[in-house]
């Protein structure tokens, strides 16, 4: 094979990028249609789950080890206790400014010691710049209970941030305008707050902060790059010269120093994309009469400190007699996974 000239080698690039593209649509369509075929599944389940004590606790108590690890045990204890309803929606399916692979997470919470809030949801949008995809999202405020913050201060800090970055309305495609942003108050309390934190391991609730594995992209600035992507691809179908796109002017400034939970949008995408379709899995898990690990579950160990204070005459409860499934003789309880190092 003879070697081709650079501009013959870089028509060929162009080329299996707009083939990428339209591999891209083909997923899109079949998130879409995918949506469609367990929507109706998804709603018989809600009604199934709805009158199954503690389903959702138990489910995420069995979580994979990439959500598990930023499970801490206070945040455990607040899902086995307080933790009622889950739920996944793809906001954007058909919205044509928007993406399928757009999602919300929404947690329901009966009335706990830490926050008021009875529902915390949490969006996700895909989108793009010239030389990046992925997810972004805005800071979620939670309204903590006096001395209950488990994220000491980091999400209303992050939640401050972002009501400034709304209230600048800022172009973020426009560097000038980002610097701007990182001079404020709120960014460097922000970042100070996330150099200074004294605890090591970060709360699952920090997630409601996140806002990018890049930095934060607007709806604006993510159609744009749609579009000119488009234009771009259709030409190169039709057999048009392109010409060469502009690189951003490099930015110096790391905003990853203004995240509060690194690698959210990947902790979330497991939950979307894994622990919701699959639930019913997790929770049957609970119930593995193979496990080898002798370890309580949270809501074994909650249960069974409840049973003491009303008297150590009665039997402890098993979660799995309240939704049918009770314990043979002898039978250890459902095992916790342990968690890593």
């Amino acid at each position: 094979m003879e070697d081709q000239k650079p501009e013959e080698l870089m028509a060929r690039f162009e080329e299996l990028a707009a083939l990428e593209h339209e591999f891209e649509d083909v997923e899109e369509e079949i998130i879409r249609k995918a949506e469609a075929l367990h929507a109706p599944l998804y709603k018989k389940r809600a009604e199934f789950v709805a009158n199954i004590p503690h389903f959702w606790s138990l489910v995420f108590e069995q979580a994979p080890p990439e959500i598990d690890n930023f499970i801490q045990p206070t945040d455990s204890k607040v899902f086995a206790e307080c933790l009622t309803t889950f739920e996944v929606s793809r906001f954007e399916l058909h919205d044509p400014n928007g993406s399928p692979r757009s999602f919300s997470l929404k947690f329901g919470f009966s009335d706990n010691e830490y926050f008021e809030d009875k529902v915390l949801e949490k969006k996700f949008w895909f989108r793009k710049t010239k030389d990046w995809q992925g997810l972004v999202s805005e800071p979620v405020k939670i309204n903590w209970k006096k001395d209950q913050d488990l994220t000491d201060g980091q999400t209303d800090a992050a939640y401050q941030l972002g009501e400034l970055r709304k209230k600048l309305a800022a172009d973020t495609s426009n560097g000038a305008a980002r610097k701007e942003e990182a001079k404020s108050k709120e960014y460097k309390q922000l970042a100070q707050k996330i150099e200074t934190a004294t605890d090591a391991s970060v709360s699952f609730f920090a997630l409601f902060s996140f806002v990018s594995g890049y930095r934060w992209v607007s709806a604006e600035e993510s159609q744009q790059a749609a579009k000119g992507e488009k234009e771009r691809f259709e030409k190169i179908q039709r057999g048009e010269k392109v010409d060469e796109e502009d690189e951003d002017e490099e930015d110096p400034q790391d905003y990853q120093e203004i995240e509060v939970f690194p690698g959210g949008d990947e902790v979330a995408t497991i939950i979307a994309e894994d622990m919701w379709p699959n639930a019913i899995k997790y929770y049957k898990a609970t119930f593995d009469e193979d496990e080898d690990d002798e370890e309580l579950s949270d809501l074994d160990v909650m249960d069974a400190s409840d049973d003491d204070d009303e008297g150590e005459d009665q039997e402890p409860v098993d979660i799995r007699t309240l939704v049918g499934k009770g314990r043979k003789t002898g039978q250890e309880p459902p095992a916790k996974k342990q968690r890593k190092a």
